[in-house]
């Protein structure tokens, strides 16, 4: 596997008894790990630029790192373009229409949606919040293997990279 080079944006919502929640996530395509993510009852460029501003602060990405996600208003809107101008990322879009150049957040969503969220609406904006947060940090980076990366979990491939660089 090569180090990581690409990171994936893209936006779902989870239904709760008191309206939609909305979740932007940042996934690297080396590990499959959902690098930062962020909530909330709006989806529009703070929620994405707030998963994006935690991933660079977490990751310290490299100049040239490839940013993908759709051609969605909050990925196009200025601000946050020059945002990844300013963070050194290359920003790359799908094709109008193409669904499958974003395979892979759209793999993790319906992972998430069919592992935790599947005919279940939660009680409260906050219940979503705990049990995502519980799916992506304690179950999906750390326990959960996947078949492309060899039977392993993303928190593996990391450490594995970061041992031998």
């Amino acid at each position: 596997m090569n180090p990581p080079r690409a990171w994936v944006g893209d936006v779902t919502f989870i239904a709760t008894r008191e309206g939609w929640l909305y979740l932007a996530v940042l996934i690297d395509l080396y590990a499959r790990s959902v690098v930062r993510w962020s909530m909330s009852t709006r989806n529009n460029t703070e929620l994405v630029r707030e998963a994006l501003e935690m991933a660079a602060d977490q990751r310290q990405p490299t100049p040239g790192l490839i940013h993908h996600s759709d051609r969605g208003q909050t990925y196009a809107a200025a601000s946050y373009r020059r945002r990844l101008t300013e963070l050194g990322l290359v920003s790359s879009t799908s094709r109008k229409g193409d669904c499958w150049d974003n395979a892979v957040a759209e793999s993790f969503f319906a992972t998430l949606k069919f592992e935790l969220i599947d005919r279940r609406v939660f009680a409260s904006r906050q219940a979503a919040r705990t049990a995502t947060f519980e799916y992506i940090e304690v179950f999906y980076n750390r326990q959960r293997i996947h078949q492309t990366l060899g039977y392993r979990t993303p928190l593996e491939v990391e450490e594995t990279h970061q041992a031998v660089a």
